[in-house]
């Protein structure tokens, strides 16, 4: 079930007051470089450093007043942490978050920092499961997805809905590829607001889950976690997933040295601190260049929470 037009429109509506306006930044050299005319979304500049903040506000205020009371909880390796503790600490709502042991000490940090009250698991998703199910349990929080959660889906999407209101006529917009709910969120914004606008993801080879379930038009897991964009580890759910195969047009895998690359590209020229999560569109941009030659592209820099001692280069 693909959500409406106006439910789309709503949900920016909503997000739009306690999130910033990040801003639309373009680089002749990144354009050179590319052979494109290229837009990024500074979802870096975001509040908590990421576009999560945006599914998160707008999932808590569609809770009732009973949830609200009750709480919420997450398991998170660090971004959809920190956001949904600080919208649940902008909105007055307790929110219990779930880190695995090997998430960054900077992103366990912040979610304290946010008011979050942290639970440490082992770094295993059924282990976070569990540990975020006994919170469940015995707090009568709600539990609320980071990327397959409907509401989350149509927060993440209002990037999207931003981007092509400041730059109507992009002929793609391009994100990472995670959990799916960016893509999934940016795929109903370009679908409803854009004119012919392809929505094409970037995901590294080493989690290629996404690539393979749009070509299969099956969920599939990945074997493999060892990537340098720890973001994008989670794969594709049955929310998201049906927005992608309908909506999104291609998915692009890159190398980790592609990757690396295209952040200290960003870095360098454009002075933005990134994660590498959101190097790997522009990565993929870089790879198939023929591809977007000389067209108009989006690009959602999907968060700047990166561990300064850890730097890739």
């Amino acid at each position: 079930m693909i959500p409406s037009r106006q439910i789309v429109l709503e949900a920016g509506n909503r997000v739009a007051p306690f999130v910033h306006r990040t801003p639309v930044l373009s680089s002749r050299l990144l354009n050179e470089l590319s052979g494109a005319e290229v837009f990024f979304k500074c979802e870096n500049l975001q509040k908590m450093g990421a576009f999560k903040m945006r599914g998160a506000i707008n999932a808590i205020q569609q809770l009732s007043e009973a949830q609200k009371k009750a709480g919420v909880v997450t398991h998170s390796s660090g971004n959809f942490g920190q956001a949904l503790a600080l919208a649940a600490k902008n909105l007055g709502v307790k929110a219990y978050i779930v880190m695995p042991s090997s998430a960054p000490s900077v992103k366990i940090e912040a979610v304290k920092a946010y008011g979050g009250v942290v639970t440490i698991s082992e770094p295993t998703l059924e282990a976070r499961e569990k540990s975020a199910a006994t919170i469940v349990e015995e707090k009568g929080a709600v539990f609320l997805h980071p990327s397959n959660d409907l509401n989350v889906i149509l927060g993440q999407g209002t990037a999207a809905l931003e981007l092509l209101k400041d730059q109507p006529d992009l002929e793609f917009i391009m994100t990472p590829v995670g959990g799916g709910g960016l893509i999934a969120g940016t795929a109903l914004a370009a679908h409803y607001f854009g004119t012919n606008c392809a929505v094409v993801g970037g995901e590294p080879m080493e989690v290629d889950d996404a690539y393979r379930a749009l070509k299969s038009g099956k969920i599939k897991y990945n074997i493999s976690s060892d990537t340098i964009a720890d973001g994008l580890k989670t794969n594709l759910g049955d929310k998201n997933f049906p927005i992608i195969i309908a909506l999104v047009s291609d998915i692009i895998r890159v190398e980790e040295k592609e990757i690396i690359d295209a952040m200290k590209l960003i870095w360098e020229r454009m002075k933005l601190v990134i994660e590498p999560s959101s190097a790997v569109p522009f990565a993929a941009l870089l790879k198939e260049k023929e591809k977007f030659r000389n067209k108009k592209i989006g690009i959602i820099l999907s968060g700047g929470n990166v561990e300064l001692s850890n730097l890739p280069f």
